[in-house]
């Protein structure tokens, strides 16, 4: 009978091959000889009873089983480096910090908001919050250098593992001598013709597919400006591209007056996601999702 569990040293060197397009890219990357790896690549088909790549001369495309296993590996190599992190930190007596990412668009007190069951429920455990664009937190969630990522937007990922953790509401936040400055609630069909301010361009955020995409069911197509001050609270948005922005703030005066938030009509709710590693257990995950 063949072994069914993939040995992780040939595991990552299909990836490696899978990610190169070659065995001859790959040999080099991994500096080993191309016999060597060829070799190993045979033993992990024969390992998996599957085919993994169609060969075509020097060219390799992946076959059903070897995207599959691609996916899956990537995870799955992911989380035995980070197994064999902890394992390694927990021998040598380290403490346990526990990392959270978040987007932009999730404000530091948002994810602190949403972190602080696990946080009072784990006193002697140390969290670090880290702001990452939407590219860099998936990355660095299955990369194991962020434990658990937050974001706005519910995003399919077959990589990652995911959870919606929560809802809030929309609002708008527009420069406080704004014609709609005044009034406490602003139906979304009054932003036609305004510039709205975004973090990202749509197509490259969810999150800004949401908002754009809820501006044309009001009936008007968005126009839209990328803040040029990358990092800040989005509320502060008005404040540098004197657009109006959509916030999860709540409503009220903000930057220090210069900005204000109202209630944006019909009710818009956009969730928040977390995302981990696939493969991985964390009792301080689990203290978080388990109050969703």
């Amino acid at each position: 009978m063949p072994e069914k569990v993939p040995d992780l040293r040939r595991l990552g060197q299909f990836i490696a091959i899978a990610e190169s397009g070659s065995i001859t890219a790959a040999a080099a990357v991994l500096h080993i000889s191309q016999q060597a790896l060829s070799s190993s690549l045979q033993q992990l088909e024969k390992d998996l009873n599957a085919t993994l790549f169609q060969r075509e001369g020097r060219r390799l495309t992946l076959t059903p089983a070897g995207e599959l296993l691609l996916t899956e590996g990537r995870s799955l190599l992911a989380a035995a480096h980070t197994v064999a992190d902890r394992v390694a930190q927990t021998a040598g007596g380290a403490a346990e910090v526990f990392v959270v990412g978040h987007t932009p668009a999730l404000s530091g007190s948002e994810a602190y908001a949403r972190l602080e069951p696990a946080i009072v429920a784990f006193p002697d455990t140390s969290f670090t919050f880290r702001q990452l664009y939407p590219d860099q937190l998936a990355a660095a969630v299955l990369g194991g250098e962020v434990h658990l990522g937050l974001r706005r937007g519910i995003v399919p990922t077959n990589e990652l593992a995911t959870a919606v953790v929560g809802y809030d509401r929309v609002r708008l936040a527009v420069p406080r001598e704004h014609r709609l400055a005044a009034q406490p609630v602003v139906d979304i069909r009054e932003l036609a013709g305004e510039r709205i301010a975004l973090w990202a361009p749509p197509a490259a955020s969810y999150y800004s597919d949401f908002l754009m995409g809820a501006c044309r069911r009001a009936g008007f197509e968005p126009d839209y400006v990328v803040s040029r001050v990358q990092g800040a609270a989005t509320v502060a948005a008005p404040l540098t591209t004197g657009a109006v922005t959509f916030v999860t703030t709540a409503a009220g005066e903000a930057m220090g007056g210069r900005v204000v938030v109202t209630e944006l009509e019909p009710p818009l709710l956009v969730g928040a996601q977390a995302l981990w590693q696939r493969h991985t257990s964390s009792a301080v995950r689990d203290a978080l999702l388990s109050q969703v």
